[in-house]
């Protein structure tokens, strides 16, 4: 996906934000006529825009109920996945689907799995082992035919291939777009988003697959901690993706 996509659109970490102190001493859940709600202290949890943060299923909204209650100190959204998710899901997904969709549809040309490396032959080996499986399954499962080519120069998938894509991604629930779009934020990648949102692979795989060029890198020059530390943010949102993808199945 192109370094130019805008992360307020796209991205599932937000900016970091001054720290809340705790001051629920509660946390339940409860339920009414349009899903399960998490309370604090009685009251009932809203999105950032204020909308009712209504779950679909008690599973969900166990999970949620679980992340405000791990809090400490302070409440850190950032170890909140599934409530993030959620909200995305309610404030921004369900009122703006068409336009998210058609957003993410642009990065069809820029997927990371369609541009290999020339050289060196183990990278672009690695590359064909571990990228080629999920567009061969793209290909079968929803007839996108993804061009592969090598090197960085654009490549402009076929209107045929575009088509597909959108079919599939319009397929998927507010949920599984949710999950959806907050994977291709971090991966650059329609088609691992969609292996991953179709359970065709697991958050370490998709990481695996998101990260192989950096880890290449990391295996020839080694790593400093930033980097480091960048890397286990990433890997700990797509787990959270994942465990958001588990209760909503």
């Amino acid at each position: 996906m192109s370094e130019s996509a805008d992360p307020s659109k796209l991205a599932v970490r937000e900016a970091p934000r001054p720290k809340t102190k705790r001051v629920y001493k509660t946390v339940g859940v409860v339920s009414d006529a349009d899903g399960w709600h998490v309370t604090l202290d009685g009251k009932r949890l809203k999105t950032p825009l204020q909308k009712p943060l209504a779950a679909p299923s008690q599973t969900l909204a166990e999970a949620i109920a679980a992340e405000w209650d791990a809090q400490k100190e302070h409440v850190e959204p950032e170890r909140m996945p599934v409530m993030r998710l959620l909200s995305t899901a309610v404030d921004r997904v369900t009122p703006e689907r068409t336009g998210m969709i058609d957003e993410l549809i642009r990065y069809a040309d820029t997927d990371l799995l369609c541009y290999r490396a020339a050289h060196p032959a183990v990278l672009k080996q690695r590359q064909e082992t571990l990228w080629q499986p999920v567009l061969d399954w793209a290909a079968a499962r929803h007839g996108a035919h993804f061009l592969v080519v090598d090197g960085i120069l654009p490549a402009e998938q076929s209107p045929e291939t575009v088509a597909a894509l959108k079919r599939a991604i319009t397929a998927l629930s507010d949920l599984h777009l949710t999950a959806f779009q907050a994977s291709a934020a971090i991966t650059s990648s329609l088609a691992l988003s969609l292996a991953f949102v179709e359970g065709r692979l697991t958050a370490p795989e998709v990481f695996a697959a998101a990260h192989l060029d950096e880890t290449y890198q990391i295996e020839m020059w080694g790593e400093d901690d930033l980097a480091a530390e960048r890397r286990q943010r990433i890997s700990d949102d797509l787990a959270g993706i994942g465990r958001f993808l588990e209760l909503i199945a």
